[in-house]
């Protein structure tokens, strides 16, 4: 999933910016959820303890919840005020982080 985004939004990383040029990307993964980089990296984090064996990183998933919704809340926020048409994408793609829960 993180290598599809990164093909389909070459503007995609780690930190929340704006460059020029940048636009709203609907297509791939986007056109399912707003946030499809989270996405994958959360069923790495889930899966990841079951594949290695070791249960013990569930409850850290858990405490990772929290944080990366503050942060997906936080980046919309951003990108509504910054990159034109974003607010128009988020009309259309209703879903934030899983498709058709939030």
């Amino acid at each position: 999933m993180i290598f599809w985004v990164r093909k389909v939004n070459r503007f995609a990383s780690r930190t929340i910016q704006v460059e020029a040029g940048q636009k709203v990307i609907s297509s791939g993964p986007y056109a399912l959820v707003r946030h499809p980089m989270y996405s994958g990296s959360h069923v790495i984090w889930l899966c990841a303890p079951q594949a290695l064996g070791s249960y013990i990183g569930w409850p850290a998933f858990t405490l990772l919840i929290p944080f990366c919704v503050f942060r997906l809340l936080n980046e919309e926020k951003f990108l509504r005020q910054e990159l034109p048409g974003y607010r128009e994408y988020c009309l259309r793609t209703r879903f934030r982080l899983i498709p058709f829960v939030w």
